[in-house]
């Protein structure tokens, strides 16, 4: 399990980090998102023992990281948003100057490392001759040398075109079978395509941590019946409904209060014993840029707030 209890890290007067709490759980993948500057990279240096907490503190599999720094270490691979490569290496010689800095079998280990990130046809090249793709590849094969339990990469496809991102993102699902997995971006398609989970900062503080089917689940439902069915005369009076509005494309949206499920009975009985057609009722699902908008200006309550932001500031 990797936690974050009460972090925080400050430079001089900047509040860089403010007050993070978080647990990650065996086997999950989590985004870590947020603007540049919101306190991502912060928070993974924290997390991997290359910075100390002004207060608070990180724990990997139940040891407090500043305490353990080389037993926490041993057990995380870590990408840094700067890739810790030499150029003038071949992908080979410096997996193997790695492996040996990390102290496990060599050959087994680059050849492990190799075959995972698919860099066959490139070990013999020199880094420099990499393309940014192939880069980062060699970055992440570093990072799991050793087999690792716990992976925390930082922007892993930050700069990478379509289909290196692609493949960056198959590479992440894999390694996930085996480790936990935090990775950071700013950008939300990234997290909707890889992870189980998002933490969203603003501002250095934790405002949203949510399952993403959590968040793609809105309050709201669309219902569609006949054109001669007037809905607002008939919906509101039932409780449970907050808001109502007809939309452009001729269905009617709902925003409920209580349960979604009960909710939906609830219309589809009115409907019927109002002689009127059913044609649809259903949930609707929410855009995850809306979500990240919205936790990153403060503009609506998210889901999931009160776990981070209202929370830590609660006491």
């Amino acid at each position: 399990m990797i936690e974050a209890d009460q972090l925080t890290r400050r430079y001089g007067d900047f509040l860089a980090v403010d007050h993070v709490s978080f647990s990650i759980g065996q086997g999950e993948i989590v985004g870590l998102l947020g603007h540049n500057g919101a306190g991502k990279t912060t928070i993974m240096k924290m997390l991997t023992g290359y910075l100390e907490p002004s207060s608070g503190a990180a724990r990997i599999d139940g040891l407090e990281v500043e305490a353990n720094r080389k037993a926490v270490q041993s057990q995380l691979g870590y990408l840094p948003e700067n890739l810790p490569l030499y150029p003038e290496m071949s992908v080979s010689d410096y997996l193997a100057y790695s492996a040996e800095l990390r102290g496990v079998d060599v050959p087994s280990a680059v050849r492990r490392a190799i075959e995972a990130t698919e860099l066959e046809e490139k070990a013999l090249d020199p880094i420099a001759t990499l393309s940014r793709g192939f880069k980062q590849r060699v970055g992440v094969a570093q990072a799991i040398l050793h087999e690792p339990r716990f992976l925390i990469l930082d922007e892993p496809t930050n700069g990478l075109d379509p289909g290196q991102t692609q493949h960056m993102r198959q590479l992440i699902r894999r390694l996930a079978e085996q480790a936990t997995v935090i990775l950071s971006t700013h950008i939300m398609q990234e997290v909707s395509a890889v992870c189980d989970r998002a933490l969203i900062l603003r501002g250095g503080r934790l405002v949203l941590d949510e399952r993403l089917e959590n968040l793609r689940t809105s309050n709201r439902l669309s219902v569609r019946t006949s054109s001669e069915g007037n809905l607002l005369e008939l919906f509101s009076k039932l409780p449970w409904v907050e808001r109502l509005h007809q939309a452009a494309d001729g269905s009617w949206q709902i925003e409920v209060a209580g349960n979604l499920d009960q909710a939906a009975h609830g219309a589809t009985v009115a409907l019927l014993d109002a002689g009127l057609p059913v044609y649809q009722v259903a949930a609707v699902q929410r855009d995850l840029e809306t979500v990240f908008r919205e936790a990153n200006e403060g503009e609506a309550p998210v889901p999931g707030a009160t776990r981070g932001e209202e929370a830590q500031h609660a006491a």
